[in-house]
């Protein structure tokens, strides 16, 4: 299997370094731990992104409630 990720052209080298470090079964709680800890850290990092684009758009939480408030029926 080790041939087979090292060849596959599919996988990065972070993601090859990660599937080598869980090479052996975790406990089942162990890897849910492990699985809620990444799913944390790329929310919080979508988080950041969005709200970094949010400043550069100049969107604010008042251009959220008009988009909640309105309706998306063009004026024809």
């Amino acid at each position: 299997m080790a041939a087979e990720i090292e060849s596959s052209g599919n996988l990065n080298e972070q993601q090859v370094i990660m599937l080598r470090l869980l090479k052996n079964p975790l406990p089942e709680e162990d890897f849910l731990q492990m699985r809620k800890l990444a799913v944390k850290l790329l929310s919080k990092k979508l988080d950041e992104v969005i709200g970094n684009w949010e400043e550069k758009q100049n969107i604010t939480s008042k251009d959220y409630k008009n988009l909640g408030e309105g309706h998306f029926r063009s004026k024809s």
